[in-house]
């Protein structure tokens, strides 16, 4: 074959099915030219990964950079950067905590626009679902969205209002016909409501009072009907942050019976409980809350038997005040943890329950790839965008606050063990994360849903 751009020597290529051994990766023009050992040719560059692990760089399906509008809550620079330094090199954004929220195509220019002069790795875009702005999706199909989120109880954010059922069943008619995902936020509005006024009446307003105002139930219920207006639709549905087992099961029982339906979970319900909450409080805070231990375990069940298949940070960062107070029901909603979800799951599902490799790089990459239509993403195979990591798979440490990239370096996981240390990150063949540090002006581009 031709000489290549770059050339990966002599690193343990961590593949879809197996592990491939002192393999040596060569890169053409951005993409995998050839995966194998000795390859004969030399590289303008070569890059010695003797004794590392090369991962396929992580698709992180659920993030919220909050820019336009909210920058200081995280921005796309410090939370891109922060991706890379934990080994991952193409995210999507969700259409809210920015201002203006992306539910029309000037709203999602302007994200287009930020993201472009500050990402320092590959990004794509979901729409908004929300009532009133129907007329908006196949515009933002066109633009570029790879789908649309839905909350099916309130947001949180004034501009980003719930979809009642009507909009959801028409939003879903809309997405099936022009083949685009509806990913939804799946808790009963009307309970969620009720049991929060309760709460406040009686003066509960402590971290085990939230939670026990958005019960299992109240998830349960709304997944099933997401998923019932999906086959009713014939709609591709994707439920975030499934917190409980009974979640994941009823989407795998509506996929036997013909729905195309998916879902992901989060480190924090893979990692915490709300045993947790009293003693870490509003850094723990996230909708649906924390679960039980057994809740947790039942997780790390699907995920052993390759049934649950995706782990998402759902990074949902704020200033630190608006985690602070006496009411934990006014703190902000959301966890910080997008940079170190390869890492936990090194130390806690390779290390600790002993996950194959190739299925963690299954979690973190190669199945949010396939899932939202990204064939160039997600695997460290010959024909695939050159997105790669570098890793130290013998280094474990307690992740410290110090090393975190985000604007505001909070997240309930400071102190856990974290393993594999990424020494480089590559996108397209370009070093953006070298030593711990970024190596690379913002070079990240806009993906869209291959079709």
């Amino acid at each position: 074959m031709a000489d290549a751009d770059l050339v990966i020597r002599n690193g343990t290529v961590v593949q879809p099915h197996e592990l491939a051994l002192s393999h040596d990766i060569a890169v053409t023009d951005g993409s995998i030219a050839a995966v194998g050992p000795n390859l004969p040719l030399t590289g303008v560059s070569e890059i010695d990964a003797s004794g590392l692990h090369v991962f396929p760089g992580g698709v992180d399906p659920h993030v919220h950079f909050n820019e336009p509008g909210r920058a200081g809550w995280e921005g796309i620079a410090t939370g891109s950067q922060a991706l890379a330094r934990g080994g991952f090199t193409t995210y999507v954004d969700m259409p809210l905590n920015c201002s203006p929220v992306t539910v029309d195509v000037d709203a999602f220019d302007q994200k287009l626009c930020a993201a472009n002069a500050s990402s320092l790795v590959d990004f794509g875009f979901w729409g908004g679902l929300v009532p009133g702005k129907l007329s908006n999706v196949e515009p933002l199909v066109r633009r570029g969205v790879l789908g649309f989120k839905a909350f099916m109880c309130e947001s949180g954010i004034a501009d980003f209002p719930a979809a009642d059922d009507l909009t959801l069943w028409e939003g879903m008619r809309r997405c099936a016909e022009l083949g685009s995902l509806v990913l939804v936020h799946a808790e009963n509005a009307a309970l969620v409501t009720e049991l929060t006024r309760r709460a406040a009446a009686a003066g509960c307003d402590r971290p085990r009072d939230f939670a026990a105002t958005r019960p299992v139930m109240a998830e349960v219920e709304a997944i099933s009907r997401a998923l019932f207006f999906a086959g009713e639709t014939g709609c591709a549905v994707h439920v975030v942050h499934v917190s409980t087992a009974r979640g994941v099961q009823l989407v795998e029982c509506a996929r036997e019976a013909g729905v195309d339906a998916s879902c992901e979970t989060c480190p924090h319900y893979l990692l915490l409980t709300e045993d947790d909450l009293d003693e870490l409080g509003a850094v723990a805070k996230c909708a649906p809350p924390l679960r039980s231990t057994s809740d947790r375990e039942a997780l790390w069940e699907l995920i052993g038997k390759g049934r649950l298949r995706i782990v998402a940070s759902d990074h949902s960062p704020c200033p630190p005040e608006l985690k602070e107070g006496e009411d934990f029901f006014q703190a902000w909603g959301g966890i910080s943890g997008c940079q170190t979800t390869l890492q936990l799951l090194l130390a806690h599902g390779h290390t600790r329950r002993r996950l194959a490799l190739p299925t963690v790089a299954g979690l973190v990459a190669t199945n949010a790839a396939q899932r939202i239509g990204l064939p160039a993403k997600g695997a460290a195979e010959a024909g695939k965008d050159a997105d790669l990591v570098l890793i130290d798979l013998a280094d474990e440490w307690p992740l410290s606050a110090g090393e975190l990239e985000y604007r505001h370096r909070q997240t309930p996981f400071v102190g856990w063990p974290v393993r594999g240390r990424v020494l480089r990150t590559l996108v397209r063949g370009n070093t953006v994360v070298a030593g711990g540090k970024v190596a690379s002006p913002p070079l990240g581009r806009l993906v869209t849903r291959a079709t």
